[in-house]
Formats: structure tokens, C-alpha cells, sequence
């Protein structure tokens, strides 16, 4: 793994070649944060499976990785929305590669047939990863840059179009922090929520996890109702930390959290389509 490190914080980071085992379809294989830890309180990240998974699946993974989950194909400018094609037809996943579609029922891991590669510069507190990924119509430069300053990380994404189809994408964060069990996150966006088994509003604005639920390992979905505008700050407890503080440079378009017996996670997606020649910038910042 590569990793940055200074006298608070070691991050540690999956090499997309020596690490492969560990990556898959969903997560962009750049620049995925695979677990941070407190130098003296150990590790602060989480995941579905952990730690008692040494190789979790893949799809769950762990740490503060980040998706695409939008991926393209021919003829995917005219399907319906959320449609996927025929099993076996190959499609770009954007940061992952060419992967094999399943049947549609399947929505979980994919065949890779071919990680696209990453060209990797370091620095003291900088990791940048490169790669460019060209298929049917869709060409593109993505860039992924992690920095660590004292106790923030950042995570900044830059997608260029250099092809000649428009470049329509998906992207979210999903960091898994450990379930602080009670009081999990706070918004500075207004939101909402139908009544379910998983999680309550409190009159703090916080959002709690229900103690009476069942936390197993498929765990609790549910979509945030919210009015987009500002870009999202993200409050949440940890059981050693006491709160870490997320920043997005953007404000949602679909936003919901998800947790299990193991792990919280908030995944703010952002939406956006690139023309040819243009260019988009988005981070999410951690500060531990």
C-alpha cells in the first residue's frame, strides 16, 4: 500500500497494482483511502465487515473509498434511467476500467476486464494518481490527488473531457466510520425523513440510530429528503474521536446514509454532465 503519514495521522492507500485483490467494479481504483488511523488512537475508519474481515468483498470494501457508479456503453444516451445493459456487454466504469454488465438483477460486483492504469506521483504530503480511459465515443483525463495537512485529509477529482461525446457521471463518497451507536450525523442542509426502522431526527438536529433495531450486517438505507444550494457540511459522532467534520465542495443531488452493525456512512452524490474540452473539480475534505 502507499500511504501518508505525519505525527497524528497515517493514511493508508491502495496501490491499484500491488493491491489489486482488493479492488473491484465499484470503487475508483485511484486514490482509495483504505484505512486511517489516530497515531494514538489507532484506526478510525470502518467498513461493512470490519475488522473482522482481513479481505472484506470487495463491493463492501472499507476506509473512505469513492465511486462512479454511472458507468457507460453504447447506447446508454437513450435507455431509460437506471436501465443497464445486456449481460456481457462491455462498459466503461470511470476510475475502475472495462467491466462486464450481469443480469440485471445483479447490481453488486461485475467482472473486470481490464483495470485502466494509474500513473503515480508522491510527495511528502501528497499522493496524485493519473490515468486516461478512452472507449467508444468517451475519452477522458482523471486526476485524483489526496493530501494530508496535521489532521485534514483531502480528496480533490478532476475529470476532463478530452473525447468527443459528452461525459455525463455519477460520483459519491463513502466513508465508513464506526457505528457511534445513538446520535450518528448532523447537516448544515435542512433534511428529512419518512418514519423507518433504522433512524430518527432528535430535536438537536441529529440524526440517531434507532437502539431497538436489528443492526445486522445488511444494515439500513434511507434517502435524505433536502433542498439543494449550499455545499454540504457533514457532522459526525465517533466513538474515539468525538466528531469528525466532512466538507464538500458541492451541494448534493441525492443523498442518502447507510449503516449496519459495524459501520455509519453519509454518500452525498454529485451529478454532472462534462461537454468536450470542459473539465470538473469536486473534493470532499476530512477534518479527524
Amino acid at each position: 500500500m502507499l500511504s501518508l503519514s505525519n505525527d497524528q495521522i497515517d493514511v493508508s492507500i491502495l496501490d491499484p497494482v500491488e493491491d489489486q485483490v482488493r479492488l473491484g467494479s465499484r470503487y475508483c481504483t485511484g486514490g482509495y483511502v483504505y484505512d486511517v488511523s489516530d497515531r494514538r488512537l489507532g484506526v478510525i475508519t470502518s467498513g461493512p465487515g470490519y475488522p473482522d474481515e482481513v479481505y472484506p468483498p470487495v463491493f463492501d470494501g472499507q476506509g473512505l473509498p469513492e465511486a462512479f457508479p454511472s458507468p457507460l456503453w453504447p447506447g446508454v444516451e437513450s435507455a431509460p434511467p437506471d436501465s443497464r445493459p445486456s449481460p456481457g456487454t462491455t462498459m466503461l466504469v470511470i476510475g475502475v476500467g472495462l467491466v462486464q454488465a450481469t443480469e440485471p438483477a445483479q447490481i453488486r460486483e461485475m467482472p473486470v476486464q481490464e483495470f485502466c492504469g494509474w500513473k503515480i506521483t508522491r510527495s511528502e504530503s501528497t499522493v496524485l494518481m493519473e490515468t486516461r480511459q478512452a472507449f467508444a465515443g468517451w475519452a477522458l483525463e482523471l486526476t485524483r490527488e489526496l493530501t494530508l495537512i496535521n489532521r485534514t485529509l483531502i480528496s480533490a477529482t478532476r475529470l476532463a473531457n478530452v473525447g468527443q461525446d459528452a461525459i455525463r457521471f455519477l460520483w459519491f463518497p463513502h466513508p465508513f466510520f464506526p457505528n457511534p451507536r445513538g446520535e450518528c450525523c448532523k447537516f448544515n442542509l435542512a433534511v428529512t425523513f419518512p418514519d423507518n426502522p433504522g433512524y430518527e431526527m432528535l430535536g438537536n438536529g441529529f440524526i440517531q440510530t434507532k437502539l431497538d433495531h436489528s443492526w445486522d450486517r445488511r444494515g439500513h438505507f434511507q434517502a435524505l429528503q433536502f433542498s439543494p444550494g449550499e455545499r454540504l457540511v457533514a457532522l459526525q459522532r465517533h466513538p474515539k474521536l468525538g466528531l469528525v467534520v466532512a466538507t464538500c465542495s458541492y451541494s448534493p443531488t441525492f443523498f442518502p446514509i447507510w449503516g449496519n452493525r459495524n459501520c455509519f456512512s453519509f454518500e452525498p452524490y454529485l451529478e454532472q454532465t462534462v461537454a468536450p474540452g470542459a473539465d470538473a473539480r469536486w473534493s470532499i475534505t476530512y477534518d479527524l
